[in-house]
């Protein structure tokens, strides 16, 4: 019996044993990388991303500090793969042997690139097409920013009392020169290839629309519709500005466009066609543009009182017979201003129309041209 518990003693002592030779001893993490990344410049480069992989697949991740310095400590000796991901050119890896405290040499990407005649003139390229972005996207919103101004100048100038309006017109003339001059700086910066140049011509035609630059205007329009000729904004505003100048068939020309280009918003390229000719007291050719108008967008007010008033003003309703002058107004004429007044009851343009339609009411009855007459009474 003693020999027995002896023997089975020995043979558990010895199962003990091989147990505890099995067991691994825990590997020390004393070891530490530590480097730095310089830029293209030769310049600590701050908030870089760089990892670190085992061999084992474990990685982590660190960036670099503003004296463009990383580490990883407490890191179990054995082989790592450091990747460093720089902007503008592919990650660098790079294998590593840890034993202890292990510094790095910097990671010097001028130095890389120095080395690699190719990859510099890529990168010189590519840091010269970023440098001008960022010079167009500068004078463009500076330019932006003057657009604003001379847009407040303007509402200014429309408020000015007499001895207010040469200093008024002068702000917003000078204002429109530094857009302008803006916009060019942008237009120069982005190059002639680039696809927003239409953009550049519709900001300089805005800026010279509304300091009165009509010619000037008219050709910037001209050139954002010739780059961009699927814009039917672009086509309105080239027709406001021929209809101003009185190029009355180039305007149609470029109304109709917008109206084609963009259905949605045909009422109003009509409408504004047919203020033009209003403005330009071309009343006659401004019905047809207006019936159009107001066929599209039947809940405009300012668009059926504008057609009753170019319609009152044709010469063709009015008829000389005898001493009395016979007014026939066209069909339509007073539904045109009950149709204003409708849609705005109490405000200015139902006002004006109720105006019209009266006027219209005392002109149906006959104007008495005898020297001493009177008006027929309706």
């Amino acid at each position: 019996m003693l020999k027995f518990w002896k023997s089975y003693a020995l043979a558990a002592t010895l199962v003990l044993g091989l147990a505890c030779w099995w067991v691994p001893r825990a590997a020390a993490q004393d070891s530490k990388i530590s480097g730095s990344v310089i830029d293209f410049d030769g310049k600590p480069w701050a908030n870089i991303p760089v990892q670190l992989k085992s061999d084992q697949g474990a990685t982590q991740d660190a960036k670099t500090d503003n004296e463009g310095k990383f580490q990883f400590p407490n890191l179990r000796a054995g082989k790592y793969t450091l990747t460093v991901t720089a902007p503008q050119v592919q990650p660098v890896a790079i294998p590593l042997d840890v034993h202890g405290d292990t510094p790095l040499a910097p990671i010097n990407f001028k130095q890389m690139l120095e080395k690699n005649p190719e990859a510099a003139a890529a990168m010189k390229k590519q840091q010269e097409e970023k440098n001008k972005v960022a010079g167009m996207k500068q004078h463009f919103n500076a330019g932006v920013t003057l657009l604003d101004q001379e847009r407040a100048a303007k509402v200014e100038l429309s408020k000015a009392t007499p001895d207010q309006r040469d200093a008024a017109k002068a702000k917003v003339a000078d204002l429109a020169n530094q857009a302008v001059t803006e916009f060019k700086e942008a237009q120069q910066a982005a190059g002639e290839k680039d696809p927003n140049q239409h953009l550049f011509w519709a900001r300089m035609g805005e800026a010279y629309d509304m300091a009165g630059r009509n010619d000037e205007a008219i050709n910037a329009y001209q050139q954002a519709v010739a780059l961009k000729p699927d814009n039917a904004g672009y086509y309105n505003n080239l027709g406001n500005l021929l209809a101003r100048s009185g190029k009355i068939e180039d305007a149609k020309a470029a109304y109709t466009k917008s109206a084609e280009l963009d259905p949605a918003q045909a009422a109003l390229a009509w409408r504004n066609f047919g203020i033009s000719l209003y403005q330009a007291n071309r009343m006659v050719e401004a019905i047809e543009p207006l019936q159009k108008a107001t066929q599209l967008d039947p809940k405009n007010a300012q668009g059926w009182y504008l057609l009753g008033t170019c319609m009152v003003a044709d010469p063709s309703i009015y008829k000389q017979v005898g001493d009395k002058i016979e007014v026939t107004p066209k069909p339509g004429t007073a539904e045109a201003f009950q149709k204003a007044i409708e849609l705005d009851p109490n405000g200015p343009i139902g006002a004006q129309a109720k105006q019209g339609l009266e006027q219209l009411n005392q002109l149906t009855g006959g104007i008495d041209t005898k020297v001493g007459g009177k008006k027929k009474k309706p």
